[in-house]
């Protein structure tokens, strides 16, 4: 489905029904998106593999938040076939500067390693990109924020779609209703990303 321009407004109120945006191509038209079934990452089930949980203790990555964010969709971007267009990083560009889209950076030698963004709403946070320039930045990233979802009473994890990559964290599918039920009751509740 293809939709108007997209605004802040459009954009809250897509995540608000389960839908989302992407786009056909690095200058695509707009696409809404609503997946049957939805990958979900459990709170509450989270897995770290051991490899990976070893490299956190290490911390060979200093974590940040929102300190970078235009520079973490912009490497998310940065790949041969993106999703991520120009209206795309403008439009949740400003929802990061209204406090609603986030980044989770993982930053090495003082230079930006790795990173992922979304966009948080009552107790949910809807994963939108993560990439990685360093080997586990990315993957430090997740870890971070599932860490910081849970300290802060988030409640929904949303992946989009079910994926190799990111299967090894113990990320589900469910049926499209079940999605909405949960999002329902996660949008309804209070929770601060920051």
């Amino acid at each position: 489905m293809i939709g108007p321009a997209l605004t802040p407004e459009i954009i809250l109120a897509a995540y608000r029904a389960g839908r989302f945006p992407m786009a056909s191509s690095r200058g695509g038209r707009i696409g809404w998106h609503d997946p049957d079934p939805r990958g979900i990452l459990p709170l509450d089930t989270f897995h770290c593999p051991r490899r990976l949980a070893r490299t956190v203790r290490q911390g060979v990555f200093e974590i940040r938040v929102d300190t970078a964010f235009e520079e973490v969709m912009r490497g998310c971007a940065r790949r041969k076939e993106t999703w991520i267009n120009e209206e795309i990083v403008s439009v949740y560009t400003e929802l990061h500067r209204r406090g609603q889209a986030h980044s989770v950076e993982a930053w090495k030698d003082g230079k930006l390693a790795g990173g992922l963004y979304g966009v948080a709403i009552g107790a949910a946070f809807m994963a939108e990109s993560k990439f990685g320039g360093v080997r586990d930045a990315s993957k430090v990233c997740v870890v971070a924020l599932v860490g910081r979802l849970r300290e802060r009473g988030f409640e929904l994890l949303d992946v989009q779609y079910w994926n190799p990559h990111i299967a090894q964290f113990g990320v589900i599918e469910i049926p499209r209703e079940e999605y909405r039920r949960r999002l329902a009751r996660a949008v309804a509740r209070t929770a601060a990303f920051r």
